[in-house]
């Protein structure tokens, strides 16, 4: 079986972060939502949990981190293409979003922007032409 990640966000509120991450390719997943929680699914092994403020500090004692003024983790996402990746960044800034907090990224065979969600999560996303990363690498070794 394939290992499976939940990334875990608390969010200020829970129908806009729940709507922003529709409109960028998440799909709820009804079994896990609640008033509390929204269960958003990328793919068969990455889900988002977007929980509420009190539902998160269910889990941690911390202090929850101002996301648009403290930098705590990168969360990244592999895309199809190049195309995939502006699409992606600009879903994102359509719903809410910001666009390019971070430089972008083009080193020919990987290409790379970012976005935050409306909380100030900061999301990469990256393409990359493997074939072409891996001769790269191997002519760089043989030098």
């Amino acid at each position: 079986m394939a290992k499976m990640i939940f990334v875990n966000l608390p969010v200020s509120d829970l129908a806009r972060s729940t709507a922003f991450y529709q409109a960028i390719g998440g799909e709820k997943n009804p079994q896990f939502c609640d008033d509390t929680a929204s269960c958003m699914v990328f793919s068969e092994t990455i889900y988002v949990m977007l929980l509420t403020h009190d539902k998160y500090r269910q889990f941690t004692p911390k202090k929850i981190a101002d996301a648009k003024a403290t930098s705590q983790v990168l969360i990244c996402l592999s895309a199809d293409s190049r195309d995939a990746v502006d699409d992606m960044v600009g879903k994102a800034q359509g719903a809410g979003g910001g666009a390019d907090p971070g430089p972008k990224q083009d080193y020919g065979f990987m290409y790379g922007r970012s976005f935050e969600d409306p909380d100030g999560h900061h999301w990469e996303v990256m393409w990359m032409d493997v074939a072409a990363a891996t001769a790269a690498q191997s002519a760089t070794a043989a030098a």
